[in-house]
C-alpha cells in the first residue's frame, strides 16, 4: 500500500482550474458582493425591491462559485458531482421549507388561544 505524494494527480478526476479562471471567478465574487452592499449601503432600493435585488446576486453568487471554484459543469465526468450537489440541495429546501412550515403551524396554533 505505497501511497506516495506523486501519485496523488495520477488520477483522472476533474480538473482544477487555471490562474486565469480562479481570477476571473474572484473578480466576478467581489463585485457581486460589493453590488449587494452597494445596495444596502446607498439605499437606492428599499423593502421588497431591496430584498429580491439582494437575493437574485446570491444566486449569481451561488451560480459563480460553483462553475468558476467547485468546476461543476455539464460534462460527463462531473455526473456524480452535479447528482451530489442537487440531491444536497433538495434535502436542504426539503429540511428549510419543513422548518418554516411547523414554525408557521406553530405560530397559528398559538394564536388562537
Amino acid at each position: 500500500m505505497d501511497h506516495s505524494h506523486s501519485a496523488h494527480g495520477a488520477h483522472s478526476e476533474g480538473g482544477h482550474g487555471s490562474f486565469g479562471s480562479y481570477m476571473t471567478g474572484f473578480v466576478l465574487s467581489v463585485i457581486l458582493t460589493v453590488a449587494a452592499f452597494a445596495i444596502v449601503m446607498t439605499g437606492t432600493l428599499t423593502g421588497h425591491s431591496a430584498l429580491f435585488a439582494i437575493a437574485g446576486l446570491a444566486v449569481v453568487q451561488i451560480l459563480v462559485h460553483l462553475v468558476f471554484f467547485l468546476h461543476m459543469n455539464a460534462s460527463s465526468s462531473q455526473r456524480w458531482n452535479v447528482t451530489a450537489f442537487v440531491f444536497t440541495a433538495l434535502t436542504a429546501v426539503i429540511v428549510v421549507g419543513g422548518t418554516l412550515w411547523v414554525m408557521h403551524n406553530v405560530s397559528m396554533n398559538m394564536m388562537s388561544r
